[in-house]
């Protein structure tokens, strides 16, 4: 199982350099089902691993000019409000065990991954439908007005997401540079691993005396995850852009589902 979680650490950063995002609801399920790490301590070591991959494949894109720190900062800022809100007031006030019903029995773990899966089966969404057809993107991009009050509220959420479930929340970010601020989608690519960079550290530094971790296997993960950003960057020119993030979504989608049905079969 350890060779596949390691192989599976290169995909999830060749999912980082070719679409800039999708690590996270890599990382989560490797930690969990590959490192069998409890998924409190796999949710906050994500943010580790994704926040120190995603810094280097966004130190690339920037070398190439394709970073936008305005935009960058204008979601970072809100975000840090919303990792702070789940890893100091969200994730406390939930307790080990919530409650128990009929043979069914809930508990923060369960709760926490089971949310996770719901996210990773509408980040499928997102995904599948960021790689539809150019034309339809530019005629949703068209049709909306984008507000700074909306900006704010989305770079909260993914914040908010990003604190609750280790998630760096790449699959929220693209569509909201593109659809949103309409931003080239190379420079999407890299602002989103800028702003994935930022709230994982972020969230990783607010909360890195509560768990112990397994630093060799976290250092390990995220020198494989550094290849695959490598990897993913040089073939991000040769591969069709639409069918990767249709393919991605539905991979995503598949093991949503999988994370879902285990989370319900544990709480029998």
């Amino acid at each position: 199982m350890d060779l596949l979680g390691y192989l599976a650490a290169v995909v999830m950063g060749i999912s980082l350099g070719l679409i800039g995002g999708g690590g996270s609801i890599l990382t989560v399920p490797i930690l969990v089902y590959l490192f069998k790490q409890d998924p409190l301590i796999a949710t906050t070591g994500s943010l580790f691993v994704v926040g120190f991959t995603a810094l280097v494949g966004a130190f690339l894109n920037a070398k190439k000019k394709l970073v936008d720190y305005k935009t960058g900062l204008l979601f970072a800022v809100p975000s840090f409000f919303g990792v702070f809100t789940a890893r100091h007031f969200a994730l406390p006030l939930i307790p080990d065990h919530i409650f128990s019903f009929a043979g069914f029995t809930l508990t923060k773990s369960l709760l926490i991954m089971g949310f996770f899966g719901i996210i990773m089966i509408l980040a499928s969404r997102a995904m599948i439908r960021a790689g539809s057809a150019t034309s339809k993107l530019t005629q949703e991009t068209n049709s909306l007005e984008p507000g700074l009050l909306a900006i704010i509220w989305q770079g909260y959420l993914i914040g908010l997401t990003t604190g609750l479930v280790g998630a760096g929340g790449g699959f929220l970010i693209i569509p909201a540079l593109v659809l949103l601020l309409k931003l080239p989608m190379k420079t999407a690519v890299g602002t989103s691993l800028a702003i994935i960079a930022a709230n994982s550290i972020f969230g990783f530094s607010i909360s890195i005396g509560n768990y112990n971790f397994n630093w060799p296997l976290l250092l390990s993960i995220v020198s494989l995850g550094i290849l695959g950003i490598a990897i993913g960057q040089f073939f991000s020119t040769r591969v069709n852009e639409n069918l990767l993030k249709r393919g991605f979504g539905y991979f995503v989608l598949i093991i949503g589902s999988l994370v879902i049905l285990d989370q319900l079969f544990k709480m029998a």
